[in-house]
């Protein structure tokens, strides 16, 4: 029995010894693992404070030349831009009664004009009606000061706002627009007693020997086939003429006229081709007889409804 005892005095005693050496080691586990992470953590935070006055030096650099670059108009027109969107989203929206009864008043107003008013004259009469009318709802709003609740009040208010500062956008609202007045006025600075210059033709010009016509179509038997035969002006279409002239073989008809289409869009004949831009024309013709001149008739274009006003062609007769 005592044998008993002492046996379990000894196992609870060696239990004991052996909790407390647990607990020590643990205790010690944890202080090294928080006395390492403090370490680490002041290892980091010194990484990350301290600079050298080389790298100080360097980031202020930096910030001073983002400062001098920052685009200051750019964000100051943004700024303003974001300031009138706000003001257009706050406009306070009219009654659609008050609105009506706007638009009539105004329409009323125009109708008041001469038939053949200008738009200077309804500008004016708009603005007129503008001011009368801002004139008589300042007056309203004075007279309703007294009131604390009163939906006329309000109502002054918001339509003296919209008549003064936001008048564009009312107008815009009730449809109103009336076209700003273009006034043309023609400069003559050409000296006096110069004469105005002829038609400009496309290219070199034309030496005197060709003789050109503006606006003039000659008739002719054909010696070159124009529809083939493309010069870059009329001066180059007048000196194949010259030429073929100078070079026809003996029994060949010699040009004496040439007829060249300087318009882009191509050039109007009666015949059933199409007529192109730089079509050159060779022809022969003992006695030149003009086909056209200036313009067409109003006879003939009435019965050539394709006809323009105006004859495109340039001509000239040579002497061959």
């Amino acid at each position: 029995m005592a044998r008993g005892l002492k046996w379990g005095c000894s196992y609870k005693r060696t239990t004991l010894i052996v909790c407390s050496i647990n607990i020590v080691i643990a205790l010690y586990v944890l202080r090294s693992l928080y006395a390492s992470l403090y370490l680490y953590s002041s290892n980091d935070f010194n990484r990350v404070v301290k600079y050298t006055p080389d790298q100080i030096r360097r980031m202020e650099e930096s910030i001073r030349i983002r400062r001098a670059r920052e685009p200051v108009e750019l964000v100051k027109t943004v700024k303003e831009l974001k300031k009138e969107f706000n003001r257009e989203e706050r406009v306070i929206e009219l009654p659609k009664e008050v609105k009506n009864k706007i638009t009539d008043e105004i329409l009323e107003r125009l109708r008041s004009l001469n038939a053949n008013a200008n738009t200077s004259e309804q500008r004016n009469a708009v603005e007129n009606w503008r001011k009368e009318k801002l004139q008589e709802v300042k007056l309203l709003a004075r007279e309703t000061e007294g009131l604390t609740s009163s939906n006329l009040k309000e109502e002054a208010g918001i339509l003296v706002r919209a008549l003064e500062s936001d008048w564009a956008v009312l107008s815009e609202n009730i449809g109103l627009w009336v076209p700003a007045e273009v006034i043309h006025q023609e400069h003559d600075d050409k000296p006096e007693g110069e004469e105005e210059p002829d038609e400009v033709l496309p290219g070199r010009p034309l030496p005197p020997e060709c003789h050109a016509e503006l606006h003039t179509d000659y008739d002719g038997a054909a010696v070159r086939w124009g529809l083939t035969h493309h010069k870059e002006s009329a001066a180059d279409c007048c000196q194949a003429c010259l030429d073929q002239a100078k070079y026809a073989k003996p029994g060949e008809k010699k040009c004496n006229i040439w007829v060249y289409c300087p318009s882009e869009t191509g050039c109007y004949s009666p015949d059933i081709y199409q007529h192109k831009n730089q079509e050159c024309w060779l022809k022969y013709a003992e006695k030149p007889k003009l086909n056209f001149k200036d313009w067409y008739s109003e006879s003939y274009r009435d019965s050539h409804p394709n006809a323009p006003l105006i004859v495109p062609w340039v001509s000239g007769v040579v002497s061959a």
